[in-house]
């Protein structure tokens, strides 16, 4: 994946901070905000799981600081839970400004909850998930309820959190007093996934219970069994973000990719504005062809040249596969390794030393099996008879006709 640290403003001009995660091979075909857990931050490791299953799966990733943590500016104990929602505000606002505007929202614990209040307010977001989210927003007094009665007599405490120093005041407590998730989520009109775990001890399985039925339909439940709040198992977070990737899916619009019909083995087509990004048929198979980001390309594909150096790759393995097939020999895996370059050699012509180019495809090749020193030989004569092989030493006309 790609990632770029980004900066925006909140609406009190603070700058917050986040990592913006892209995909691989493609242009994101929508983009995501992740809002993370209460005192949390962007870089927890179960945040990074779950944007990496999205980007695999063609998203962009938005994941930044509230204001007052991480990286981000502020005072955290200036800000509430009403500020979380305008950050996501924010945050969306920055995106389409720049990228394009968020279809999807994704809130880990309290979060969730901020994302549900934020979804309300996004014209563009389509879908909206919550991780461990409570049902209200005044379930995070729990995590300082020794100090409660402290902030409301003095007007702010010193609490600890998740081993962490926090000054929470009561304009805080305040805030959370008067939002009532159940009405946001029975109005949000959007389609709903609702994940939480049955063992969780800092948010109960029962907040879920109550999101789920308050809101409308379309709307989905899925446990995450065995899972802790934290979602500190890599393959619990793993397996949020593939759940939340294809659930997204029914509910946003994913640009598709035309095929072009040919009667040909293979057919490449590029738009003006694709770059060097050119959209393959190759066959039955569907991929894509790119330059290096060096040469002015996005990098989403193998280049020309690679993919002709993974052709004479692929053709060595399958003759030699086939090859000993027929002989029976113990040839258990054949790796072949192929790279394109051009060398430049000297020439003679017309009684002057010149130097040429001369394209050279340096090929490797790594045999695993039990093979005698005569078989082994014979492997390396039958790779230089591959048909590919062949193809490249032989005289080769390209005709082009325009169609």
């Amino acid at each position: 994946m790609h990632i770029q640290k980004v900066n925006f403003k909140n609406t009190e001009g603070q700058q917050l901070v986040g990592r913006l995660e892209l995909p691989i091979n493609q242009h994101p075909h929508n983009f995501v905000i992740f809002a993370h857990c209460f005192t949390c931050n962007k870089n927890l490791s179960a945040v990074k799981n779950i944007t990496r299953e999205l980007t695999a799966n063609g998203f962009g990733v938005l994941r930044f600081d509230f204001t007052g943590l991480g990286e981000s500016e502020g005072a955290f104990e200036n800000t509430n839970f009403s500020g979380n929602v305008e950050d996501l505000i924010s945050a969306s606002n920055y995106l389409k400004e720049n990228y394009t505007a968020p279809t999807l929202l994704i809130g880990h614990s309290l979060g969730g909850a901020a994302v549900i209040f934020a979804a309300s307010k996004i014209k563009s977001v389509k879908a909206v998930a919550t991780i461990g989210a409570p049902s209200t927003p005044k379930h995070v007094q729990h995590l300082i309820k020794s100090s409660v009665s402290e902030i409301k007599a003095t007007g702010k405490a010193n609490v600890n959190i998740g081993g962490r120093a926090f000054t929470i005041k009561k304009q805080f407590l305040d805030d959370i007093e008067t939002k009532s998730l159940p009405d946001v989520a029975q109005n949000l009109r959007k389609a709903l996934l609702v994940m939480h775990a049955p063992q969780d001890t800092t948010v109960g399985i029962e907040n879920a219970e109550e999101i789920y039925v308050a809101a409308r339909h379309p709307k989905s439940f899925v446990t995450l069994d065995g899972a802790d709040h934290l979602l500190m198992k890599k393959e619990d977070s793993i397996y949020a973000g593939s759940v939340i990737a294809t659930w997204a899916k029914r509910y946003i619009t994913i640009p598709t990719i035309e095929t072009v019909n040919t009667t040909h083995q293979a057919v490449a087509s590029l738009d003006a504005q694709d770059g060097y990004t050119a959209q393959m048929t190759v066959g039955n198979h569907t991929m894509m062809a790119d330059e290096p980001i060096a040469y002015g390309g996005n990098d989403f594909g193998p280049s020309p040249y690679e993919y002709v150096s993974a052709g004479l790759s692929a053709c060595t393995a399958i003759t030699v596969q086939m090859y000993v097939k027929r002989k029976d020999w113990d040839l258990q895996n054949i790796e072949v390794h192929t790279s394109h370059t051009k060398v430049v050699k000297p020439v003679i012509e017309n009684g002057e030393n010149k130097e040429i180019k001369v394209d050279t495809f340096i090929r490797e090749i790594k045999l695993t099996g039990n093979l005698d020193e005569k078989q082994i030989q014979r492997i390396l004569q039958i790779a230089n008879k591959c048909p590919v092989h062949k193809t490249l030493h032989s005289a080769i006309e390209v005709i082009t006709k325009l169609v």
